[in-house]
């Protein structure tokens, strides 16, 4: 986790207009509802408008109005169309802009599909966006952040008590940034947990924890952290700076 996390230099993009080379516009010609599914009576409107539209382009549509990124069974809900169906052909638009080289690009990350504008033109976005202005995390927010994904749900106390500084002011910084939440409440003490989000899943390119890499030994054991923390966590003069 040695990578700044950066606020808004990968974004969602709009796909631009078709560049001309035709495969699009072939294949979602190609596209149709499928013939298992349930067909309306002559004169009668169908159950789901959505099901009757080219199934690529629909996607598209869906998927440029999304804030996080969204399941192939949602999708196939939405659209009336097999889950299986709804994987394919995100997976072949996925390729079909790697291969064009779009500016954007169609990603599986949290458990979901959203998409991201490619990390080959986050400087362009960066000097639209933050206008030059760099908006990154400091190293103690990273290293905040690192223990709590490597030993979430976690409270407060038992963060400080591994990085040896009080973390008050970094865990109300990644709280506001929507890296980490509030996961409930520690037995016995009452202290309240915390946990990391999907957005940080996003923010990582990771499609869930288990993809997180193996800890180094850059944290003491969980049992050292769990003595350590049972005796209380001593009090600091200096605030970590967020």
């Amino acid at each position: 986790m040695s990578d700044a996390v950066t606020d808004a230099t990968d974004g969602t993009a709009a796909p631009d207009a078709a560049d001309g080379t035709g495969a699009a516009d072939a294949a979602n010609a190609a596209d149709v509802p499928d013939p298992a599914a349930p067909q309306p009576q002559p004169g009668e409107p169908p159950a789901n408008p959505a099901a009757e539209l080219p199934l690529r382009p629909a996607l598209e549509a869906v998927l440029m109005v999304v804030d996080e990124p969204v399941t192939a069974e949602h999708l196939a809900k939405v659209l009336d169309r097999r889950p299986r169906e709804i994987a394919d052909a995100l997976r072949e638009l996925s390729d079909e802009y790697t291969v064009q080289g779009r500016g954007f690009d169609l990603r599986h990350v949290a458990g979901g599909w959203r998409f991201y504008t490619r990390a080959a033109y986050a400087p362009a976005v960066e000097g639209f966006v933050l206008d030059g202005q760099q908006s990154r995390l400091t190293q103690a927010a990273l290293e905040t952040l690192a223990v709590v994904a490597y030993r979430q749900p976690v409270s407060r106390s038992r963060v400080s008590a591994v990085r040896g500084v009080n973390c008050d002011g970094v865990m109300r910084t990644l709280l506001q940034r929507g890296l980490i939440e509030e996961a409930g409440t520690e037995d016995g003490t009452g202290a309240i947990l915390y946990r990391t989000t999907n957005y940080f899943l996003e923010r990582m390119g990771l499609r869930g924890l288990d993809e997180l890499p193996e800890l180094a030994p850059f944290l003491p054991d969980a049992d050292a952290v769990e003595g350590e923390s049972q005796e209380g966590v001593p009090s600091f003069d200096v605030d970590d700076d967020t």
